[in-house]
């Protein structure tokens, strides 16, 4: 398929583009609110004791272990939807880093003040200074991880895009030598890189978690799958009992994987066992992004049909903040680590009351979410400024010279 004919799927012309694609919305909820159910399942394995139920919980965990790929991949599909005809770098950029770099060193800074607020040793302003810098550096508290991922796909993304128009006729070429480059990857990061003394390494090499080759795939097969949208969906739509069928094998295989190749054969710490970056994960990640494409598909027809107003309203104002949720989540998590150390409740009850805990670090993400997005100028932390001196000061002079006029 040529590249110009496969935009026009899914970024026509003009009067077209106005299309709101609303399974763009689910994919974004799903993968929002996975990545919180999965925090909040660290949460209760945290003040669990080292029982079966601490064991089973961790194994069940893995299944849902690819919601960052999620992100990476959505993120591919926004960009190039958005982006990929528009050839306006330096605007792109301004826009893309203004909604991420500034809510990302904001919260980091909050979130330290609280810390330290809240007593927890490992925050104090003796060292502030330094804190700060290496936690913004690395992305290493917080959960703000897929922050550092996420502006290290913008700045790769130009070049992303000259690789599928140098090259329109050979997309499929393209994804499978990244599909080989990335599998490469993780076999080296699973197998080599233990064996290896890289103490000496800079740290973005080492780290491969906020390292954004180390998920080169994901981005690639989003901007992919945007540019071939129907012909992905046609191939998903014939074949969905098979890939339904692979995907609950393979989740049902991650468990073995984790508790039985990694821990018992390989005697990996646990950790290294939960590394996003195997073998294993990666082809099952694919599986997982192909089958949730769908689901949103299929939630766009069924969003046709009418929803109750509720849920309409709730699921629009979720999308509108969905980032902010991200952003604030440790808030809610707090909450949850606090209640669960108040109650001290056994393993089996705390395993019940995981789908409690994940609603409420939900609502409580998603309240504190909204009040930014709606109370100036607090909009800037979720990702979207509602206040800006500026535009005040210029909406004061235009009403002041209408009126003398």
């Amino acid at each position: 398929m040529k590249e110009d004919d496969s935009l026009k799927q899914i970024n026509p012309p003009k009067q077209s583009q106005r299309t709101h694609l609303h399974e763009i919305d689910f994919m974004r909820i799903f993968f929002t609110f996975g990545v919180l159910f999965n925090h909040t399942v660290n949460k209760f394995t945290l003040a669990m004791s080292q029982s079966e139920t601490y064991y089973t919980v961790r194994t069940l965990r893995v299944m849902f272990h690819y919601t960052r790929m999620g992100f990476i991949f959505i993120s591919g599909v926004v960009l190039t939807l958005t982006y990929f005809n528009r050839n306006d770098w330096p605007t792109f950029f301004k826009k893309r880093f203004n909604g991420s770099l500034w809510p990302y060193l904001t919260w980091n800074g909050l979130l330290m003040l609280l810390m330290i607020a809240l007593g927890n040793t490992d925050y104090n302003f003796s060292n502030f200074g330094n804190k700060y810098l290496t936690l913004v550096m690395h992305g290493s508290s917080f959960y703000m991880y897929y922050m550092l991922l996420v502006m290290q796909l913008y700045l790769l993304f130009p070049l992303v895009v000259w690789i599928f128009k140098k090259w329109p006729n050979s997309h499929n070429k393209i994804l499978f030598i990244s599909f080989v480059c990335q599998l490469t990857l993780v076999f080296f990061v699973k197998f080599i890189m233990p064996q290896m003394d890289i103490s000496h390494w800079p740290y973005w090499f080492k780290a491969t978690s906020i390292n954004i080759f180390a998920y080169q795939f994901y981005m690639l097969y989003g901007v992919y799958t945007c540019l071939h949208y129907r012909e992905i969906y046609s191939f998903l739509q014939r074949n969905i009992h098979a890939i339904v069928t692979l995907a609950i094998i393979m989740a049902i295989g991650m468990m073995f994987y984790y508790r039985i190749w990694d821990q018992k054969i390989l005697g990996m710490d646990g950790d290294s066992s939960l590394s996003l970056h195997q073998p294993y994960i990666a082809c099952y990640d694919i599986v997982m992004l192909n089958l949730i494409f769908w689901l949103g598909k299929k939630y766009a027809t069924f969003r046709q049909r009418g929803f109750p107003k509720w849920l309409e309203n709730f699921i629009n104002r979720a999308v509108k903040v969905s980032f902010g949720m991200y952003l604030n989540q440790t808030l809610g998590l707090l909450m949850l680590s606090w209640l669960l150390s108040v109650f001290s409740l056994p393993d089996w009850i705390m395993m019940i009351l995981i789908p409690f805990g994940w609603v409420l670090v939900i609502a409580i993400s998603f309240m504190i979410a909204w009040f930014c997005y709606k109370v100036p100028p607090f909009g800037f932390l979720v990702g979207r400024p509602n206040w800006h001196p500026f535009r005040i000061v210029n909406e004061r002079l235009f009403r002041s010279s209408t009126i003398e006029r």
